[in-house]
């Protein structure tokens, strides 16, 4: 998943989704449990980097995703609504790069 549509852009997109926080680092970022945190991965609203040996790396655009979710959760969406609308302000984004490059 992509960040939130608001979420600060950076220059350096690879930067910014490669994983470099542990679960339990990433949980303490968003003031989530890591459970949750294992359940929003199964469930596809995100999936972090994987070390060799298994363990979950977030990256800094995981960590924008995770707050996205806390503010769906907050406004009462369940997990199933959450996942509509990460993947439509998604397809809002790329929409919007297509018509901002076809303008160029």
């Amino acid at each position: 998943m992509t960040p939130p549509r608001d979420a600060p852009r950076d220059d350096r997109p690879t930067e910014r989704r490669r994983g470099v926080f542990a679960i339990s680092v990433a949980a303490d970022m968003v003031r989530m449990e890591v459970q949750n945190l294992r359940v929003y991965e199964r469930r596809g609203l995100l999936t972090p980097d994987r070390t060799d040996g298994g363990t979950r790396l977030y990256s800094q655009a995981d960590i924008e995703v995770l707050h996205r979710i806390r503010e769906l959760l907050a406004e009462g969406l369940n997990i199933a609504g959450i996942a509509k609308v990460l993947e439509l302000e998604e397809r809002v984004r790329r929409l919007e790069a297509r018509l901002r490059a076809s303008r160029s």
